[in-house]
């Protein structure tokens, strides 16, 4: 059974594969700081040892002889509101920290760590015990938006992974809201449902970049009934679709054979639509292929559904277009709602 708490299901704002990064660390002597946002599980081989130890996915310092506490600085790759963070210390069994804090701060720019020392920072988790050897969830209910967390071992010890799921709120000054892709996490996009996700997270479908291998896509169990697999997401803001790139990369005997595209506007951006209209009908797809397709009906949309038939993958999947003035007015709104300046 998946005890995982539902905020698990956003995306990891401060991953390595949306662009996060460990600027800086009080120690790291027996592991780098910078595995703390690798994208995948943290990973084990016992009695691999270098010249200074055991060798582990994640970050380690030194024991303390002092008084004092280590501490890493994240860049988030998306900034966002977090809803939880995650304090992973797999397989550090007598060397996790007995406690740890987390907090967070919203600058402008790409301050270095030294300057980020002068921010106010807001506490996301405070003082808590963690176990070793186990994912540790903590959830966050601030609804501000940040753009760097700061993680505290108290006072010393093992982390092999931070997570900061949450919402992507992107700045409006920094988009062109003519021409940008609606689908994009980066921008606020966001899947809102689907189908099946037995191999991996429709949510992958709009990371930025391309996928490196099958598994950064979505992927889906093969179906073995008349049905055909779907997502359902959530533009950026309310627009009009003119591009839509799918892209099969790195799936050459499961990708779909062909897909579609519906549109729909709904009152609410928390609704899901019943009602959908046609963007792009159903269409013939190739295997390892970027494919890109013009959208010929300028029709406003808040929500896109991704048919594919019948099942299979999908590396990638832009939607390149404009908002309208309602999506504009909507995007500057959950910026301003959220921001901490």
């Amino acid at each position: 059974m998946n005890n995982r708490p539902e905020w698990t299901n956003e995306p990891d704002l401060a991953s390595r594969r949306y662009g996060g990064t460990v600027m800086w660390a009080t120690d790291e002597l027996f592991a780098e700081k910078e595995n703390l946002v690798n994208p995948w599980t943290p990973r084990h081989q016992p009695e691999t040892f270098g010249s200074k130890g055991q060798l582990y996915d994640g970050w380690e310092t030194r024991r303390h002889r002092e008084p004092g506490d280590d501490r890493a600085l994240v860049r988030l790759g998306i900034p966002g509101v977090p809803s939880g963070v995650v304090v992973d210390t797999a397989y550090f069994k007598g060397n996790y920290p007995p406690e740890v804090s987390v907090e967070a701060c919203a600058v402008d720019g790409y301050p270095g760590p030294e300057e980020l020392s002068e921010q106010d920072w807001t506490v996301l988790v405070d003082r808590a015990a963690v176990r070793g050897d186990a994912e540790n969830f903590f959830a966050v209910d601030s609804g501000r938006r940040f753009t760097h967390v700061r993680l505290t071992m108290h006072p010393d010890g093992g982390v092999a992974r931070l997570r900061v799921h949450g919402r992507a709120v992107p700045d409006p000054t920094l988009l062109d809201p003519a021409a940008l892709d609606l689908a994009a996490l980066e921008n606020g996009g966001r899947i809102v449902g689907c189908s099946n996700m037995f191999y991996s997270s429709p949510d992958n479908m709009l990371a930025p970049g391309l996928a490196a291998h099958q598994a950064e896509g979505w992927e889906t169990a093969r179906r073995r009934d008349d049905g055909n697999d779907w997502a359902i997401l959530r533009l950026a803001g309310e627009g009009v679709v003119r591009f839509a790139d799918v892209d099969t990369g790195n799936l050459r005997g499961n990708a779909p054979g062909r897909f579609s595209l519906s549109g729909a506007v709904a009152s609410d951006e928390t609704d899901v639509p019943d009602s959908w209209f046609e963007l792009l009908p159903r269409t013939r797809l190739q295997p390892d292929t970027r494919h890109r397709f013009a959208v010929p009906p300028e029709q406003e949309a808040t929500h896109v559904r991704l048919d594919i038939f019948p099942d299979g993958g999908v590396a990638r999947l832009r939607l390149h277009g404009g908002l309208s003035e309602r999506g504009l007015r909507g995007l500057r709104a959950r910026f301003g709602a959220t921001s901490s300046r």
